[in-house]
């Protein structure tokens, strides 16, 4: 008689508690699946409990791993928020989530008796510090080392200077939460500013209840005079935009690479294809049909990546400046580069015809686009031609020009058959595919705004991004292969509260979204499908996009969600990102192709503080350049108060609207107080303000008609007053049929121009 295999026993709350504990931030739902046995109905079990552990606040997720409630990962980006009873500095996580985490569990910091006082953070600064669980003390139970702080707070604002006829002055503010709160400058503190000067003042309150003190310590410029919009969004967020001597004498020292330690790879006909506005050129392809005979219809491609790690040492003064600035900010009137001209604009730009040294991954791909394998090469290159997009597109389209009719037979086509192999692993793959088109501002000779486009997305286009996907994938599986630490590009899925708020609102729309189980990006596809052309199209994908995580820079890898790749590394912009030319350094160690690669120090702890570092780098990158397109569009609207526009809700908050004008993607506000006679209540389930008495709502993406009633450009913002009628809702809470017109009195405009909009609201995320 067989005996049967007892099948896998389902763990309690308390033993997943203590497992949790016991593997400290290394378990996953996979991890704990696997100790146990579970497969197929008792994971769904598994991961039951476990939402319903992070439901009582007993758990909280990070990263796809699991925690107790309150922990933190070893190396923090922290806000130093005040003092304990003994006067030491107490910090809160800077980007801890209170809705899906809970309250932020205190930091109380540690400094080494040695510390240089530049080392030591004060109340108001941000720092990088360096955790650890401890026993718990007056509620606090995590201790915290500086590593590096990262913003000084200086108690500085900054502001336009208006001169006044008695001499002194006054600080209008560039911020948006600080309009109407002008402050006074008296005559003999104005550093000899002129009207319409931007300056940089300090602000000090004389007691709780006394007066407020304003001094100019520094002139930053004439608003009146060219590109100085971009400085504001400079200045205010403390982006270095001017190289020490050091690094410029560094950069002047360096000579153009030889062949010494390089492969010779100048015969292969490498092209560039880039914006045409573009200064740089860090990348270039190339791509043949393989002609193995086990790899029928397969292709090799090639993707040069500029050596940056040739010019730029680890510990030099360019290095130390390149991880300050973190990455490049592109501004639409100037660009603040990560490494000097002479680097990023010469000696690493794959100029045409001009030796250069270059990275290259050499990937070999099957008929279905899948990578049967690669190689990372050092080489010496030269590229035989500088295309732009539309240029390579139209040649392909059969409109060549001088320049491509001699490179379509050998090096475009075979580009674009490669990309058509590509495009289905791609269409396998099925990564997140939303359709948010991007604006660019085009700009008068005076820096003004002439237009703003949606410039056209073109086979040109995907074709790099997916080459340039390809060589990332392979960076990451060469270095795990070597067990080389990295820095990962890496995406979390989104969160339960978050997938539970798209569900809700989907619902109105009639769209179903599975309830269990983990959703992958082509789930989120079928969504959007269904949406396809149809009125709500805009509306959902924006409110999709809202529901994911950002992507980030980690030294532990947790995959890429929206990419829906398990192992992701940016490698294909060196002169560009800091987190490239580290992943570049690795590779030469773990390939052994030179003696310049990454230290043998460098450990995932170290490469954790420089993945902190760079990730802030880059949300400071985005909020600059998102309040700089801003203040531009303002500037170019200020003529205009009193017209009307049409646009869409791009947002609903229990303040008001944001309104997104059709013509430019300008942002603005409708304060809800000017709304109606009604009183509105915010629904966030259907991301709407619904009123009480009548049901008349306005929801993310309706279309609406407004008149401009304020602009403030120095502070980018715009206040409209909203000119068409809502919708009334259903009982069901379905968006039921549109209002006729009518005449209403609605309530004058408020003063206020409402408060800034979130950034989470914003824009696509970058990858």
């Amino acid at each position: 008689m067989s005996s049967k295999k007892p099948g896998p026993v389902i763990p309690t709350k308390d033993e997943l508690l203590a497992f949790i504990a016991a593997h400290g931030g290394e378990a996953g739902t996979r991890e704990i699946a696997r100790a146990y046995g579970l497969k197929n109905a008792d994971r769904a079990t598994l991961k039951t409990m476990l939402r319903e552990l992070a439901d009582e606040g007993r758990i909280a997720r990070r990263k796809k791993k699991l925690h107790h409630a309150g922990t933190l990962p070893n190396v923090v980006l922290a806000d130093v928020t005040g003092r304990d009873a003994d006067g030491g500095l107490i910090a809160v996580p800077a980007d801890w989530d209170e809705e899906e985490s809970g309250p932020a569990p205190k930091i109380r910091l540690h400094i080494p008796h040695k510390a240089r006082p530049a080392d030591i953070p004060r109340v108001g600064d941000r720092a990088l510090l360096r955790t650890e669980e401890v026993e718990e003390e007056d509620g606090i139970r995590h201790r915290g080392r500086p590593i590096k702080v990262l913003e000084r707070d200086k108690h500085r604002a900054l502001g336009v200077f208006r001169a006044l006829p008695e001499g002194g002055g006054r600080l209008v503010p560039v911020e948006k939460r600080s309009l109407g709160r002008e402050l006074p400058i008296r005559a003999g503190d104005t550093l000899d500013a002129r009207d319409g000067d931007l300056v940089a003042v300090d602000v000090q309150k004389h007691g709780r209840f006394g007066h407020t003190s304003v001094k100019v310590k520094e002139r930053l410029g004439s608003l009146a005079s060219e590109r100085t919009v971009s400085l504001i969004a400079i200045h205010a967020h403390g982006i270095p935009h001017e190289f020490s001597k050091a690094v410029l004498a560094e950069a002047e020292a360096a000579r153009p690479a030889t062949l010494e330690g390089r492969e010779d790879w100048r015969e292969v006909p490498f092209v560039t294809i880039d914006p045409a506005d573009a200064k740089d050129h860090d990348d270039a392809v190339f791509a043949r049909t393989d002609s193995a005979a086990d790899n029928p219809g397969g292709f090799v491609i090639d993707v040069a990546i500029a050596d940056v790690a040739a010019y730029v040492r680890p510990g030099t003064a360019m290095d130390r400046e390149a991880l300050e600035r973190g990455n490049s900010v592109y501004f639409p009137d100037r660009v603040v580069p990560m490494l000097p001209e002479r680097i990023s604009n010469d000696l690493c730009s794959l100029r045409p015809a001009e030796d250069r040294p270059a990275l290259v991954v050499r990937m070999v791909i099957d008929a279905d686009g899948r990578k049967r394998s690669h190689s990372f090469h050092r080489v010496l290159m030269r590229s035989i031609a500088k295309l732009h997009y539309a240029q390579a597109q139209a040649a392909i389209d059969g409109q060549p020009d001088d320049t491509t009719t001699p490179l379509l037979p050998l090096v475009l086509r075979p580009l674009y058959d490669a990309y058509a192999a590509l495009k289905k692993a791609r269409e396998e793959r099925s990564p997140l595919d939303l359709e948010l088109p991007e604006r660019k501002i085009l700009l008068k000779p005076d820096f003004t705004v002439d237009r703003v486009i949606v410039p056209q997305r073109l086979d040109a286009h995907r074709l790099i991004e997916e080459f340039m996907i390809l060589a990332n994938v392979a960076a990451a599986e060469t270095l795990e292969r070597a067990k080389t630490p990295l820095v990962y590009r890496v995406h979390d899925e989104p969160t339960l509260e978050k997938l539970s708020a798209l569900r809700e609102f989907l619902a109105t729309l009639d769209i179903s979204m599975p309830k269990a189980g983990a959703l992958r990006p082509v789930q989120f596809n079928r969504i959007l499908a269904r949406v396809k052309g149809k009125d709500s199209e805009g509306l959902v994908n924006e409110v999709v996009l809202r529901s994911q995580a950002q992507a980030e820079y980690a030294s532990e890898n947790y995959g890429h969600f929206g990419l829906n790749l398990r192992r992701y590394a940016h490698f294909t912009s060196p002169i560009r990102r800091y987190a490239d030319l580290i992943v570049h350094r690795a590779l030469i160690r773990a390939c052994k192709l030179g003696r310049d690669g990454l230290p043998e120090g460098a450990d995932v702890a170290a490469l954790g503080e420089i993945a902190a570092r760079i990730s802030a780098a880059e949300r400071r990158a985005m909020a600059a350049e998102r309040e700089t397109v801003d203040r531009l569009i303002a500037h170019h609207l200020a003529d205009r108060i009193g017209a009307t526009f049409k646009g869409r809700v791009a947002g609903a908050t229990r303040s008001g609207l944001f309104v997104k004008l059709d013509e430019t993607g300008a942002d603005g506000f409708v304060p809800a107080s000017t709304l109606g006679r009604d009183y509105y209540r915010y629904d966030e389930s259907q991301h709407a303000l619904i009123g009480d008495a009548t049901g008349e709502s306005w929801r993310l993406g309706d279309t609406v008609t407004v008149k401009l009633v304020e602009a403030a450009p120095v502070a980018g913002a715009l206040r409209f007053e909203i000119l068409s009628d809502g919708r009334i809702e259903t009982r069901r809470g379905t968006r039921g049929r549109e209002r006729p017109r009518r005449e209403i009195a609605r309530k004058g405009p408020k003063g206020s121009n409402g408060p800034k909009r979130p950034g989470a609201t914003r824009g696509q995320k970058r990858r």
